[in-house]
């Protein structure tokens, strides 16, 4: 037993051979389940009647209403731009997002649909890996160029991303060119930090982390970033169109929080974990409080130290996804620039207990998360985010960075 423990404890199993071996068949897994939905589509649908690329057939139908001048926040005519579009039994996809994505979702209606998704999806995928080679050049250059690579690529988020039409390329990107640039390029990295704001659940730690760390720059970088996207689309929408993504977004936190439109075992945050196991509403909400304020007060804490910036930047990829009660398994993106981190880290020091046996679980997590906590009602993802979390939180403490003791 014990030898089986020290195993996992040391990671010696994790070998390049079989990382290789494992991600070359998550890629081809990825790539032939593209060419079957391809195959078996009916038009713009797929075999069960779904949009090809699901959910972004809301970022298309919101972008056409504004072509056309309407409101994309009205649920009944988003829904009727998307039969329009895709056919009379389309089921309704919501869009919630600010203003702000409208100006990606405007040029891309321009084209028609099918190129479009490919644009979209080729297009912030060729971003992630851009974002990840500045990520690597900073704090990975003992990563194997082909390695990386192939994990970054392969990683099994990417396959649960494309499959959705989703954004979470993009949100991996700007995570990972922020942090790669923040200390070097300050201005650049606040840019990126702000255009989060398109996803605003995931920038509760930003401006902490930020200020805790007195990158003070960045922070103004991105307070006038997101001001001026404000300014933009205020300009170019109407200051109205605010109230009404503010009532989408209410609209969107009573079926998909309140009421579990979307189901519990897609999300991966405390409030879900608590709401598929049938807690109170009321509950729930506390517990993901009380767990976002403790990794508020906690990656602060990290931060203010003189904590290697890799364990910076994972605890902030890592803390982002459990601070918001709005997390799904596409966002698990945000992952990717976190086990890069890690995995660097781990090269270089090897002491993080069970380190190269976590970050396998982290690259592997996003493929099992949804149909484990639907099978099992065992949420998991949840689980391996806190467990993660808490690693890095417990490897800073234990090493001589003045851990908790103010930079300067």
């Amino acid at each position: 037993m014990n030898q089986i423990v020290m195993v996992f404890r040391y990671g010696p199993w994790l070998s390049p051979a079989r990382i290789r071996r494992v991600a070359t068949c998550v890629a081809v897994g990825t790539v032939l389940c593209l060419f079957f939905l391809a195959a078996t589509a009916h038009g713009l649908s797929d075999y069960s009647g779904r949009p090809l690329g699901t959910d972004f057939s809301s970022f298309y139908a919101a972008g056409r209403l504004v072509q056309l001048g309407s409101n994309p926040y009205e649920p009944g005519a988003l829904h009727a731009m998307q039969q329009r579009i895709f056919g009379a039994g389309t089921p309704y996809y919501g869009f919630a997002y600010p203003p702000f994505f409208l100006l990606l979702a405007r040029p891309l209606a321009m084209l028609p649909y099918l190129l479009s998704l490919a644009v979209w999806q080729a297009g912030t995928f060729a971003i992630y890996l851009s974002a990840m080679t500045l990520l690597k050049r900073r704090f990975g250059q003992t990563l194997p160029d082909g390695l990386f690579y192939l994990c970054a690529a392969a990683f099994t988020a990417v396959f649960v991303t494309l499959t959705h039409g989703q954004n979470g390329f993009l949100t991996a990107a700007l995570f990972a060119a922020g942090l790669a640039s923040l200390g070097i390029r300050p201005w650049l990295a606040g840019l990126c930090f702000g255009f989060v704001a398109y996803k605003p659940q995931f920038g509760v730690l930003i401006p902490f982390a930020l200020a805790a760390g007195a990158h003070w720059r960045s922070f103004a970088a991105a307070v006038v970033t997101v001001l001026a996207l404000i300014g933009i689309c205020t300009l170019w929408l109407g200051a109205p169109i605010w109230a009404e993504f503010l009532k989408a977004a209410g609209l969107s936190q009573s079926m998909i929080l309140d009421s579990g439109a979307v189901g519990y075992a897609k999300m991966v945050s405390v409030f879900a974990w608590l709401r598929l196991w049938h807690f109170p509403l009321a509950v729930a909400y506390i517990g993901q409080a009380i767990a976002a304020l403790l990794i508020i007060v906690e990656s602060a804490r990290l931060w203010r130290s003189d904590a290697d910036p890799r364990l910076q930047g994972a605890a902030l990829c890592v803390g982002a996804l459990l601070a918001t009660p709005f997390a799904l398994d596409y966002d698990l993106m945000l992952l990717a620039p976190a086990i890069a981190l890690l995995a660097g880290y781990e090269i270089q020091c090897r002491s993080i207990p069970f380190g190269a046996s976590l970050l396998a679980v982290l690259w592997l997590t996003p493929l099992f998360a949804r149909s484990i906590a639907t099978l099992t009602l065992i949420p998991l993802t949840s689980w391996i985010l806190i467990a993660c979390f808490v690693a890095i939180m417990k490897q800073a403490a234990s090493r001589d960075f003045g851990w908790g003791v103010a930079k300067g």
